[in-house]
């Protein structure tokens, strides 16, 4: 299986801009990628002259929100570094082994979000329509930061046209859609402490920890390695 591999511009955003920044990008991936009838809501940003839409479904709110807060709790404890969160979406299929079954999920697409986070006095938390929202900190400071903020703007705009592109464009693999689901299965993966250093293989797109390929190669990386060859349980 294919797996296509979108890489999103980055962004560089301060802390307060973070929460409001992956809403919009991944609410707009999951709605894009959703199935069937869902009841779309227009949500407006509050510190950009964005609009974006949401599923209307408050697990999949739950669900991302949850994921930006830990992303959040991690860049607090190591500010001023490029970061990715990368949202996954996969099949899952059953493998028979000769003494037990397996269910793998095969990932038939990915999308890294790529954010450059700067480091900034702490910000204020205030309360939205839609849960939290940090405002900014240095409002008025300079005109520098209306500058920075408008750039940002523009940047963020860039990225939903360019999701928006790859979802028209890139179709064949997609794979069926099945009767009764709303979403397609998918995962989202933001930084660990262990800098989440996985073990893949590029021949089947699919993490493979504990396991190895024909090679035995064991190389940590963030992304799948370029190797063509498909993999073995580790001995």
């Amino acid at each position: 299986m294919n797996c296509e591999v979108c890489q999103l511009k980055e962004l560089d955003v301060e802390h307060f801009e973070i929460r409001e920044v992956l809403r919009c990008i991944l609410h707009t991936i999951v709605f894009h990628r959703a199935l069937g009838l869902v009841r779309p809501k227009d949500i407006d940003l509050e510190l950009f002259e964005i609009t974006y839409v949401q599923c209307g479904d408050v697990e999949v709110e739950k669900k991302l929100d949850e994921k930006i807060d830990q992303f959040i709790s991690w860049v607090e404890k190591h500010p001023n570094k490029k970061r990715q969160v990368c949202i996954s979406f996969y099949e899952r299929k059953n493998k028979q082994h000769p003494w037990y079954k397996k269910i793998e999920r095969l990932y038939w697409e990915q999308w890294h979000v790529n954010l450059n986070v700067t480091q900034h006095p702490k910000a204020h938390s205030s309360k939205s329509h839609h849960s939290k929202v940090v405002v900014d900190p240095g409002e008025g400071r300079s005109e520098d930061r209306s500058v920075r903020r408008a750039a940002l703007e523009a940047s963020l705009r860039e990225v939903l046209f360019q999701i928006i592109k790859f979802v028209n464009e890139k179709k064949d693999h997609v794979p069926p859609i099945t009767d009764g689901v709303m979403y397609f299965p998918y995962e989202i993966t933001i930084p660990s402490f262990t800098d989440q250093l996985i073990i893949w293989c590029y021949y089947s797109v699919r993490q493979i920890l504990p396991w190895t390929c024909l090679r035995g190669c064991f190389k940590l990386v963030t992304q799948p390695c370029s190797a063509d060859y498909r993999s073995r349980q580790a001995e």
